[in-house]
């Protein structure tokens, strides 16, 4: 089997990499190193099964040869994060909505078994009930959301029309190694793991009760490659841990001291996914508990060494794009 996976350098996108490599896929990675690390798949060098081509899925005419022959297609690439989306719109549209669409376009004239493309979580805003199913009201409350929804719906319209085999997992707040360490401010495990290792506290955005459901990137790589090898098509499914866990609970895990930044608009309280679905479905349901997958993060900290230390001046700086406009109006 020929695997392709866009964003193949990435945070989730390289542990997708790992698992197909282990199951002894030819795996194709397009990445354009925006966010990417080629460092990430270091260990994979001199792997005669994997090719890493460095294109952009915004050139359609780059990327279309690399998907000759290929029978499965893992649609990871994409832009991150909030206040980048807020403050620079078409870099996030040109990215997750025409890039999904030069992707899907390219699965399509290859004749592809399967894409699986990573939809987010975000995508249900604030919503009225947790654990949240795939059935609950679409809100998306920034451009981030918006444009990864927007993908999302052109993923699951070529499914409609053009017959293309698709499965969209919506992912909740993945956590594990080689989480992103950019510039940007972000994931919450990035800006925790590069504060410890400073000796810094952890900036809890407001009392720290609100809580997310953060499931390990081997677990998201499991459910992909399930999601992949199924005969389920058209179909979206919510990709979570089966809990939620409050950030002060992440804290002691992580074993530092607070401080309390402001809270901010536009983010819920919980986020729970409702995982009935994949259960039902895919068989699928994740195994690593969040000590567990703190625990192996701390056993690989050197990795965040190089990650930007947040303060509360240097955050409050970078979010004050965030509380212009999506604070209340």
């Amino acid at each position: 089997m020929i695997s392709l996976v866009t964003g193949g350098c990435g945070f989730i996108g390289s542990h997708i990499v790992d698992r197909l490599l282990k199951e002894g896929h030819a795996v194709r990675v397009i990445d354009n190193f925006s966010t990417g690390r080629a460092a990430n798949l270091d260990h994979q060098k001199g792997n005669q099964n994997l090719a890493i081509h460095q294109a952009d899925i915004r050139n359609k005419e780059e990327i279309a040869p690399i998907f000759e022959g290929v029978d499965y297609v893992f649609h990871m690439a994409a832009l991150a994060d909030i206040v980048p989306s807020i403050q620079k719109p078409w870099e996030y549209y040109s990215s997750n909505v025409l890039g999904t669409y030069n992707v899907v376009e390219c699965a399509k004239d290859a004749n592809i078994k399967k894409l699986v493309y990573a939809a987010s979580s975000s995508c249900y805003g604030i919503p009225d009930s947790y654990p949240t199913d795939e059935k609950a009201e679409i809100r998306p409350q920034y451009p981030y959301a918006l444009t990864k929804r927007l993908g999302e719906e052109t993923v699951l319209h070529w499914g409609q029309v053009y017959r293309l085999p698709v499965i969209t997992l919506r992912l909740f707040n993945v956590y594990g190694t080689r989480s992103r360490t950019s510039g940007t401010y972000g994931a919450v495990f990035g800006v925790f793991l590069a504060q410890k290792l400073a000796g810094k506290p952890f900036t809890v955005v407001g009392s720290g009760e609100q809580t997310r459901d953060f499931t390990y990137v081997t677990d998201v790589a499991d459910a992909f490659y399930t999601a992949a090898m199924s005969d389920i098509v058209n179909e979206t499914f919510n990709v979570g841990s089966g809990g939620t866990y409050s950030v002060n609970r992440l804290c002691e895990l992580l074993e530092g001291e607070i401080i309390h930044i402001p809270k901010r608009p536009g983010e819920p309280d919980c986020t729970f996914a409702n995982t009935e679905k994949i259960e039902k479905y895919l068989g699928w349901k994740a195994s690593v508990s969040l000590e567990e997958g703190v625990k192996e993060i701390l056993d690989h900290i050197d990795y965040w060494r190089e990650a930007p230390v947040w303060t509360p001046d240097t955050i409050g700086d970078a979010t004050k794009d965030w509380f212009k406009y999506l604070g209340s109006k």
